[in-house]
């Protein structure tokens, strides 16, 4: 070894070992230079990537669930199957559960795991499938937050680690927590821990055991696998939830004593996708669209969490069904359609309707199809004349026939049949045409439409029509739902409660909205009772006796329309009005083999009697109020008939035991048939501003009946 200059040995490395040092130093420099611009890079990538301000929408959706009046019994489930709980609401071991088999260091890191991020990005680099590596802060950001999707990808990965550990660091771990058990998916289309509590266990999240608590932590890795686990996949569930309660052990969230005594726990079978059954999907339909016109919006309704209340009475809705199939003969032609509403007169909530067979058709004959209102329109312009002054003693004309000025032709009564002068109440009775013409032309047509409109029956269907002097005949069209809209009027004292079929609405923060319906005065107490008693003596001595209730008092109206190609039924006691329609949609006469052409008082009343009979059991009788005095002779007939009155020629009426004969006319209009399409809803064509609707032959004369018939053209419905 060399010495120095002094005679000191020392060691050289030569040029080698310079060498050697240099290399080592610039390694230094560029690991240092390296790093810095690594942690650069972090903090650049760091400021650049904020937290996002908004959530993936699928992952906050809550499912909106309509149910009947009674707020229990569900109607229908819209939108994705979640219910949002807060974290106090999910028992700790249920949570613990999910710690411990998901990310045991949940508490104490700092919202990723090295381990788990090193092991996640080399599967991602080499594209080997290893054991996941997220924790669930990382977990709930890719599921929770929007711009964050599930492609395996390094830069997604990156992201999704700088927004964990920004969440990490900005928000509570319960928070974290609450939102994780939230929006991870448990299959059986169950999003969230009580959606899946209800799909496994039938039972919301405060009621899971232990064990039921850990299968749900079993099924996050392969919810699809263990959904319904049968076979190898049974055995797979069970030593994955058998981990489970080990790892719970092991974190101390069990004793091992309650370790070992957990079993495996028993699942309810899975259940299939809700179905819409019998008039459910009209009833959705109908609610959906109430909630549009209220300020709901389809995101609203499939997303937003909603408890929905509706106005259906699920018995009326099975007695309406039934009263219908049960009156209606066998040997119904299919293109025959018949429709029920029923509406409560205090609130205007529809309790109960009957739209026809959901699996022919997609319109409904109660809300959807509007026919000809025939003879069931008179009752308007009754209310109109009495509330303008009239009174049920006013004399109209009920001579066959008439001729009004606006008419180019005279309008007659059935079978020409002359009335004289005969009083508002033998009008109705009767349902004599001439005479409700002649009171329209006293009071105003003007003021019918006005009254009409008032009492719930809308402008549009009703305005093309009132310039006509058979306008109080009933050719304005209108659907069940909206007749029993306007005869609830006159049970409610002459004040129209808006019709609706939602009754409130609480949102997923709980707040409850009750719908207010519109209230209006549409007539007078008084004009309503006198109009009410009117139509009471329809039902006890005129064409709709086959409607009485024997235990209460009825009022009501028949109308049918030209060769019976409407027929209808309004009637109400003071706590129900409900319409029955019965048409055809190739508008067509309504004729059943064996029973004939019908008539309002035929097979719609006879519906209208056996699903009121079912609706009214049990409920109090209540009278109607007191009508005005006007000089009937209550001798000639009782007010509560023991039996089927005979005709008294003192008093004109039908022929009891006689239909009509059915008027033959070359000189009819031809009517453009209806769809032939069941899916779509008759829609009524366009019609010529002039002729009148009274231009022709025959016009309207409303009523149904053995002694009336309607003689106008019918046009379709829509």
């Amino acid at each position: 070894m060399p010495k120095n200059d002094l005679g000191v040995r020392v060691r050289t490395d030569g040029k080698k070992g310079m060498r050697k040092r240099r290399i080592l130093r610039s390694f230094l420099i560029a690991m240092g230079v390296g790093l810095i611009v690594l942690i650069g890079l972090f903090g650049i990538a760091w400021a650049m990537t904020p937290i996002p301000d908004t959530t993936q929408k699928h992952a906050t959706e809550q499912g909106s669930v309509i149910y009947y009046r009674d707020g229990k019994t569900v109607l229908a489930r819209q939108g994705v199957n979640r219910k949002n709980v807060r974290l106090e609401q999910v028992p700790r071991h249920v949570s613990d559960a999910v710690i411990a088999i998901e990310n045991r260091s949940f508490y104490s890191d700092s919202g990723v795991s090295v381990k788990g991020t090193v092991r996640s990005l080399w599967s991602t680099v080499s594209g080997q499938q290893l054991q996941g590596g997220s924790t669930i802060t990382q977990q709930m950001v890719r599921n929770y937050y929007s711009g964050l999707s599930q492609e395996r990808s390094i830069t997604r990965k990156f992201k999704e680690i700088l927004i964990a550990m920004k969440v990490d660091q900005s928000k509570p771990k319960e928070w974290v927590l609450e939102q994780y058990l939230n929006t991870i998916y448990f299959g059986r289309g169950a999003n969230g821990v009580q959606a899946a509590a209800q799909a496994y266990f039938g039972k919301n999240v405060e009621k899971l055991t232990v064990a039921e608590g850990a299968y749900l932590a079993s099924v996050i890795q392969q919810p699809s696998r263990f959904a319904d686990p049968k076979g190898a996949d049974l055995a797979a569930v069970k030593d994955r939830w058998s981990s489970v309660i080990t790892a719970m052990r092991d974190i101390g969230a069990l004793t091992p004593e309650k370790a070992a005594a957990q079993r495996f726990p028993k699942l309810a079978a899975p259940k299939k996708p809700f179905e819409l059954k019998g008039q459910s999907q009209y009833m959705l339909d109908q609610v959906r669209q109430e909630l549009n016109r209220r300020g709901y919006s389809d995101e609203d309704i499939n997303g937003g969490g909603l408890k929905v209340v509706t106005t259906f009475d699920k018995k009326l809705m099975d007695a309406a069904a039934r009263a219908v199939k049960q009156v209606l003969p066998d040997s119904t032609p299919s293109k025959v359609r018949t429709g029920l509403a029923a509406v409560d007169p205090a609130t205007g909530e529809v309790v109960a309707f009957y739209g026809g067979n959901p699996d022919t058709s997609k319109y409904d004959n109660a809300f959807s199809a509007k026919v000809q209102a025939g003879s069931t329109f008179k009752p308007y312009t009754l209310a109109a004349a009495l509330n303008d002054g009239l009174d049920l003693s006013t004399r109209v004309d009920g001579n066959s026939p008439i001729k009004v000025a606006s008419a180019p032709q005279a309008i007659p009564n059935d079978s020409g049949r002359s009335y004289g002068l005969v009083d508002l109440v033998g009008a109705t009775r009767n349902s004599v045409n001439t005479a409700f013409v002649d009171l329209g032309q006293k009071v105003g047509l003007d003021k019918v439409a006005e009254t009409a409109e008032a009492m719930g029956l809308p402008a549009d269907q009703i305005e093309p029509h009132k310039s006509a002097a058979s306008f109080p005949l009933g050719v304005a069209s209108v659907s069940a739902v909206q007749n029993a809209s306007g005869f609830s009027t006159f049970a409610n004292g002459g004040v129209h409660m808006e019709a609706h079929v939602v009754r409130s609405v609480t949102d997923a923060k709980g707040k409850k909205t009750v719908i207010k319906p519109d209230s209006t005065q549409a007539v007078g107490e008084q004009a309503a009772a006198d109009a009410t008693y009117a139509m009471e003596q329809v039902v006890k001595y005129g064409t709709g006796t086959a409607a009485r209730l024997w235990d209460r008092p009825v009022a009501g109206k028949t109308g049918t329309t030209d060769k019976s190609g409407a027929v209808w039924f309004n009637g109400f006691t003071p706590q129900l009005a409900t319409a029955v329609n019965m048409f055809r949609d190739d508008n067509k006469t309504v004729q059943i083999p064996g029973y004939g052409v019908q008539f309002g008082g035929q097979l719609p009343a006879q519906i209208w009697r056996a699903f009121m009979t079912e609706a009214m059991a049990g409920k109090d009788v209540v009278d109607f109020p007191e009508p005005s005095d006007y000089g009937y002779d209550y001798d000639t007939y009782p007010s509560t008939p023991e039996e089927p009155p005979q005709r008294d020629d003192r008093f004109p009426g039908p022929d009891w035991n006689e239909e009509p004969p059915q008027p033959e006319s070359s000189t009819q209009p031809s009517v453009p048939p209806l769809s032939e399409d069941p899916s779509t809803p008759p829609v009524i064509p366009e019609q010529p501003e002039s002729p009148p609707p009274t231009d022709f032959p025959g016009p309207p004369t409303g009523g149904s009946g053995p002694n009336e018939q309607d003689n106008t053209p019918a046009r379709p419905v829509s």
